[in-house]
């Protein structure tokens, strides 16, 4: 448990869920304590700090009675407060104890900074600083002696503040301290260390006037407030300021070549190799990527482990492009002018440059013939001018190379990029007790246990976890934010709220940059370098899910092509949009951002629309092909698609747009059906179902039809009735869009009453109505086969079945062909002829492999398994129906669950296991076997088997290991 009183008194638990106190005296009682923890408080200072002068009547009963709600409040095993002759004490560790905690730590910076640690002296104040949360003692201030301990502590906030300061002014880090510093004088203009801090700040940058004005305007105002002239150490600064002289804080500016780093390097590996790589190939050397993604971490990385000098350029604080030469000349430590005259020279300001001696003729001077690795950090914005200065002086420095970091590259000859995107994460499939292996979980873990130092990634957390990193895309200053959250939320309460992400991660360290202090502010710091034609298409790209093709974002974003083309490439060098794989993506949260630009500029239902309107068409086209020898094409195809495809659906179906949402829902019910997404497919139809309604809609029959077969698939809820497959068939007035409807309303309803004769005229019937249709009347045939088996007309059914596999194969069909060759097998099965049935069930399952349909290898597996049966081999059968299981459960197929149990049990049976048979039966049955006549089927045999093995029980009979299977006993 953790106690705070650096802002309103909190009591909060490990797991960062806050323990509510009471009411303000009872908070009071709290603080004092805590005040004090570990020590006695007197009974008569409590009484006399929460009552004041004139404490009521009974005091110390009404101290007790606010001590006992305070016991009641915060759990004894947590802090009990204890009762001692003289008052009161608190006995919790003073380590739990924000306050207590930072003069700690700021006590262990002071001690590093007078040792000259200075990374370590930065790292400890800073630390000891992020543990405020507003003024000390905030909701207490008017309980006597609150006022004198909050100023107490405030001011030591201040001199922490005051020496993390100076311990960034060692290290060189001028550039970033200057708004802050500037603000501390504003706030406390008489506090004369933060005016000599910002003197030497701004002298370090080479900007000594600015460094003297700040030094007359402390003059003045200690004159007028207090009487009084400055002090001899600001006095020391401004004549150091005045002589040039080499100060510490600006000799550890120019000697540190790179910023020192408070924090763990995590991942990149590969990056880290590529860029060492690059940089002894080549001279520029471009780290690329969206804002956050740790480019800059990564080039001081790689330029540490450099030989020779390095220099580190910050150029994100630059106002225009026209300062990148003077940066460069402030890191080098040079003037960016001749000096001339000794009072100028002595006071280290600069003269007027030379008629047409420019900055840059300075620097090439001075790199003429050094060797350098120069570091341009942070480039984007003023991006030509960097670029201008890069080329300059690579064309005449030969031992010069440059690392440069930017949301875009440079765009120089000889320019090589090392693109950035998110950390790794763990693949979909990965088990959460391998997830801390990659870097994106590694670093939530190492950040998350800087604020909370006892939290790890456990197998009780770590799904959510997972969810944190990839809803952040693995990018490093979103996951660092999300784990600096961990300090008051708990884990799952940080990934519930990552829809409002913008809101949540919005604070960061004090001491980051201001566009890096929320997630927000480092997407603005992109967008606002993008024209208004970038703006246009990436908000515009946000309609997409999952990425688009450069046909659909072209097609979708409704720009004249030239202007899409431009702004596309804008976008990927500007690091808004990634290209992989030949599709183009966002980073989630560049979508989300981009998204509510979208619908500011009232665009988002006609975005809408125009991406529901292209992946309706590109749905049906590809179920006409997924019929023929090109369906692996767009099986793949279609699975790119597959967040688009579905985004559009369910866009559809909130909006009521009953044709669409109905459209997709029969365009992808063959794909759906292949890829063994019946599951998925059948929330998506039966959300459909509630838009459409009880009846089929005027015009959208087939839809309605095939919106409740895929709805029904799943195997439960009342749907509506739609009688035999003839009625769909003759309810029919042209051939179906999409002809997997004639075999999805075969299984559901099964074959007609009457037989293979009533097979026979449904064929003729449905001939007549789909005329020359290759590969529908081939499924006619199979059909009519599997209705002449049945009957026992097995020559018959051969005729049929080779019939349609012959039609099957003409159109390329791998599916059709499949199916037709696992019911070759059963005949062959049936006709005693094992080694025919083994050919053509091989043949099925290289098929259903190729095609990678899950569900249909968890049929022609039962299948299968149903051959090695009648052929007595137990082992191969049980194999068979133990994989089909495995396979019908990841689908969401209930019959074929069901069938393969119903498979194990009757191994199970003939084994002489009754007691695994029964338990086998008995789940099959659970599995949701209702309205699918294939389903009703296995039913009808589970219940047969169950009858026979209870007969078997009741006669104490049962068949033995050795007792030989036979079709009837299967």
């Amino acid at each position: 448990m953790r106690f705070r009183i650096l802002g309103s008194t909190q009591v909060v638990l490990a797991d960062g869920r806050e323990i509510p106190v009471g009411g303000p005296r009872l908070r009071a009682l709290l603080a004092l304590l805590l005040l004090d923890a570990g020590r006695v408080v007197p009974a008569e200072r409590l009484i006399d700090n929460l009552y004041g002068e004139h404490p009521p009547r009974g005091a110390a009963n009404a101290l007790q009675s606010q001590v006992s709600r305070l016991r009641q409040a915060v759990p004894a095993e947590h802090a009990p407060v204890e009762f001692h002759p003289t008052g009161y004490r608190l006995a919790v560790d003073p380590a739990d104890i924000d306050a207590y905690r930072f003069e700690r730590l700021a006590e262990a910076g002071r001690r590093a900074l007078a040792g000259g640690d200075w990374a370590r002296a930065a790292a400890e104040l800073r630390a000891a600083l992020e543990l405020w949360r507003g003024p000390a003692l905030a909701d207490v201030v008017d309980v006597a002696g609150a006022p004198a301990q909050a100023a107490r502590l405030d001011e030591l906030r201040l001199a922490a503040v005051d020496d993390r300061i100076e311990a960034d002014l060692a290290v060189g880090a001028s550039a970033a301290l200057v708004p802050e510093l500037r603000e501390l004088v504003v706030a406390h203009p008489l506090r004369e260390r933060s005016r000599g801090q910002l003197m030497r700040a701004l002298s370090a940058l080479g900007r000594p006037a600015e460094a003297l004005a700040e030094f007359e305007a402390a003059r003045r105002t200690l004159a007028e407030e207090l009487g009084v002239g400055p002090s001899p150490e600001l006095a020391a600064i401004h004549l150091a300021v005045l002589r040039g002289a080499d100060r510490p804080a600006e000799r550890a500016a120019a000697e540190a070549a790179l910023p020192s780093q408070l924090t763990t390097f995590v991942g990149r590996e590969e990056e880290l190799k590529r860029v060492g790589e690059l940089l002894g190939e080549r001279r520029l050397v471009t780290l690329t990527g969206p804002g956050g993604a740790g480019k800059t971490r990564l080039a001081i990385e790689a330029a540490g482990r450099s030989d020779g000098e390095v220099r580190f350029v910050e150029l994100a604080g630059l106002a225009h492009g026209s300062d990148v030469p003077q940066a460069v000349l402030s890191a080098l430590g040079l003037r960016d002018a001749g000096l001339r005259g000794g009072g100028l020279r002595d006071a280290g300001l600069r003269a007027p440059a030379e008629p047409g001696r420019q900055p840059t003729d300075r620097l090439v001077e001075a790199l003429a013939e050094r060797r350098l690795l120069l570091v341009l950090d942070n480039c984007e914005h003023v991006v030509a001018d960097a670029a201008r200065l890069a080329a300059r002086l690579l064309g005449a420095c030969p031992a010069l190379r440059v690392l440069a970091t930017s949301r875009e590259p440079l765009g120089l000859a000889g320019e090589a990029l090392c693109p950035m995107s998110g950390l790794t994460l763990p693949p979909p499939d990965a088990s959460a007790l391998d997830a801390d292996d990659y870097a994106a979980v590694s670093l939530f873990a190492q950040r998350a246990a800087d604020v909370a130092p006892d939290f790890s990634v456990t197998p009780t957390n770590a799904e959510l976890v997972l969810r944190i990193c990839r809803t952040l895309d693995g990018l490093p200053l979103a996951i660092e934010l999300a784990a600096a959250r961990l300090r008051a939320l708990s884990v799952a309460e940080v990934a519930a709220h990552l829809d409002d992400r913008f809101r949540l991660l919005s604070m960061s360290s004090r001491a980051a940059s201001p566009r890096h202090r929320t997630l927000r502010a480092v997407v603005e710091w992109s967008w606002d370098l993008l024209d208004e034609t970038e703006r246009t298409l990436a908000r515009r790209l946000t309609v997409f899910a999952g990425g688009a093709t450069l046909e659909a974002a072209g097609r979708v974003s409704e720009m004249p092509s030239a202007e899409f083309v431009d702004a596309l490439t804008g976008l990927v060098d500007k690091s808004f949009v990634e290209l992989t794989g030949g599709r183009y993506r966002m980073l989630e949260t560049v979508r989300a951002f981009c998204a509510e630009r979208l619908a500011e500029a009232g665009e988002a239902e006609r975005l809408r629309r125009a991406h529901t309107a292209y992946f309706l068409e590109l749905a049906w086209t590809a179920s006409n092909h997924l019929r023929r020898a090109e369906q692996l094409h767009w099986l793949r195809r279609l699975d790119a698609e597959r967040d688009n495809l579905h985004a559009a659906l369910r866009r559809a179906t909130a909006a009521g747009d009953a044709p669409e949402a109905a459209g997709l829902v029969a365009a992808l019910s063959f794909y759906w059906w292949l890829r063994g997404m019946r599951g998925e497919g059948a929330r998506l139809a039966a959300d459909v179902l509630d838009v459409l309604g009880a009846e089929a809609p005027p015009g959208l029959g087939e839809e309605f039809a095939l919106c409740v077969y895929n709805a029904s698939l799943a195997g439960g809820g009342h749907l509506p009735s739609l009688g035999t497959q003839g009625s769909v068939i003759r309810s029919l007035d042209r051939p179906p869009r999409q002809p997997f409807l004639l075999y999805l309303s075969g299984i559901s309803t099964g074959p007609p009453p009457g037989g293979a004769e009533d097979v026979e005229e449904l064929m003729r019937e449905l001939r007549r109505l789909v005329g020359p249709d290759t590969w529908i009347n081939a499924l006619g045939a199979m059909g009519h086969g599997s209705a002449q088996m049945w009957g026992g007309q097995s020559d018959r059914a051969g005729v049929a079945f080779s019939t349609a596999l012959d039609g099957f194969r003409s159109t390329g069909d791998r599916w059709g062909s499949m199916i037709t060759l696992g019911a070759l097998g059963e005949l062959a099965a049936w006709r005693g002829d094992p080694e025919a049935a083994g050919e053509h069930m091989n043949q099925a399952m290289g098929l259903a492999e190729e095609l990678g349909s899950a569900v249909d290898q968890a049929d022609m597996l039962r299948t299968r398994g149903e051959i090695s049966l009648r052929a007595g081999d137990l082992t191969a059968a049980r194999d068979d129906f133990a994989g089909a299981l495995l396979l019908a459960q990841g689908s969401g197929a209930p019959e074929f669950v069901s069938a393969a149990r119903l498979g194990l049990a009757q191994v199970a049976r003939l084994s002489g296991d009754l007691a695994e048979t029964r338990r086998l039966c008995e789940a099959a049955l659970a599995g949701g076997l209702t309205g699918w006549y294939v389903g009703e089927a296995t039913r009808s045999e589970i219940i047969l088997l169950l009858q026979q093995i209870t007969e078997e029980e009741k006669a104490g009979a049962a068949s033995g290991p050795g007792a030989p299977p036979s079709v009837d006993g299967a």
